[in-house]
């Protein structure tokens, strides 16, 4: 294992405390309980945006704090569920006495922790709705989860209902438009490479030099085949395949395009793949409205990419358009 750390156990505090070094005028950290806080939270009469999960999927979450976007992210131990004392925590530092909405990822561990802690917080007199994200069309069940797993519509969902937290909106209204962006958007990922966890020190798995795996999770987790290496445009279609049919999108239908890198892919195969994919989504007749390439939701050095579709509406695009000011995504 060759990796840019300390100690294994170090890795999470002083990846938190170089995010709030570089990022203090957006961010505060809360290094106790491992917290990522917008700095001007809590702000009185705005619904509080409160997400999180394991470490080593960065910038999701801690990179999307900030105006327009999360007041709150809590970061757990490397590929592992924050706990409900983080959670609690989090949403307490953020309400501003109009509620607070949980965006979880469909993974068993987060969904029961970030479950116990609204109910605490119900106790102590905060309203919080929860919307779970569950995109991933690679499969049903897996090694996480019951149902389809959350990857990255979730980013999409952290922009546009953050947006319409930003004008005020109540947080019924903000829980309504997480959960259309959720219902609307659907992924697929696949694998170059595996991962390596800090404390493991070894791969999570192994793939030949001639091999890839199709609709792996962002924990390494498996997906629906490996099989020989492809071209980029037959990946391309491996993957846009069974998210178009999925929803399923028609002709006309405006999307935005989210081509996902999983932490060890360089840009230029980014770009490479989109270009795929934009010429797969034209010929079946979608509107390209808008489009996002980059690394957003990784795991951690594992090379491969997810394509991301969100049908939009209206409302959708006015949001997403609107202005966001985090460490990682920002107009």
């Amino acid at each position: 294992m060759k990796k840019l750390i300390n100690a294994p156990e170090d890795v999470v505090d002083e990846a938190l405390q170089g995010l709030g070094a570089a990022h203090a005028d957006l961010v505060r950290i809360d290094l106790a309980q491992h917290l990522v806080l917008r700095r001007d939270a809590p702000r009185p009469g705005k619904v509080g945006l409160v997400s999180g999960g394991g470490s080593g999927h960065e910038p999701l979450h801690g990179g999307f704090v900030g105006p327009g976007m999360l007041d709150a992210a809590c970061a757990g131990a490397v590929f592992t569920a924050p706990v409900p004392d983080q959670v609690l925590a989090a949403t307490r530092a953020v309400d501003g006495g109009a509620g607070v909405l949980h965006i979880v990822k469909n993974y068993s561990g987060d969904i029961m922790n970030f479950e116990m802690a609204a109910e605490l917080a119900a106790a102590d007199g905060v309203e919080v709705v929860s919307v779970v994200t569950n995109d991933d069309v690679a499969v049903e069940d897996s090694l996480y989860t019951t149902g389809r797993r959350g990857v990255g519509v979730t980013v999409l969902v952290e922009k546009i209902a953050g947006a319409r937290a930003e004008e005020g909106a109540p947080l019924q209204d903000v829980a309504g438009i997480a959960r259309r962006v959720n219902e609307n958007g659907r992924s697929m990922g696949m694998a170059l490479t595996s991962c390596t966890v800090p404390a493991a020190g070894r791969p999570t798995f192994t793939l030949d030099e001639d091999e890839m795996a199709i609709g792996i999770g962002i924990h390494g987790e498996p997906g629906r085949r490996r099989e020989k290496l492809k071209r980029a445009r037959e990946i391309a279609e491996m993957l846009a395949t069974p998210v178009l049919s999925d929803l399923p999108f028609k002709a006309g239908d405006r999307v935005l395009a989210f081509v996902n890198g999983m932490g060890g892919t360089p840009l230029i195969e980014l770009y490479l793949m989109y270009a795929q994919f934009d010429a797969l989504l034209r010929a079946h007749g979608l509107v390209i409205a808008r489009s996002l390439v980059g690394n957003y939701v990784t795991s951690l050095e594992m090379a491969g990419c997810s394509l991301t579709l969100l049908r939009l509406d209206d409302e959708m695009l006015r949001l997403w358009d609107a202005p966001v000011r985090t460490p990682a995504l920002r107009w």
